[in-house]
């Protein structure tokens, strides 16, 4: 759970600092959903159930939601849909993969 945490921190962070803070990122699209996708692999290791597993899922593509919503306040940032669809896309990436990795 720290560890899930402990991301979610760093991704939130990340995502709502001012963009003159931020270095040039490569490709920002692909940070969002290595991001996403590795917080779903942090989050599986969690699930107690298949029900469990849906609130997970969901609750980390509201989070994506939120991060992106909040970004409207913070100067040189603002919402964008390419970054949602990067995240919801990192968390099926995930959730699909999370088998093969996770041993529990």
């Amino acid at each position: 759970m720290v560890l899930f945490l402990t991301g979610m921190a760093l991704v939130s962070a990340g995502c709502l600092v001012p963009a003159r803070w931020l270095p040039p990122l490569p490709n920002d699209k692909l940070l969002h959903f290595l991001a996403f996708g590795g917080l779903t692999l942090l989050a599986l290791r969690l699930v107690g159930g298949r029900g469990e597993l849906i609130y997970w899922l969901g609750g980390l593509l509201l989070a994506g939601w939120l991060i992106e919503a909040l970004q409207n306040l913070v100067p040189g940032r603002s919402f964008c849909w390419r970054d949602m669809a990067a995240n919801a896309a990192g968390i099926l990436a995930g959730a699909c993969f999370a088998p093969l990795l996770l041993v529990r």
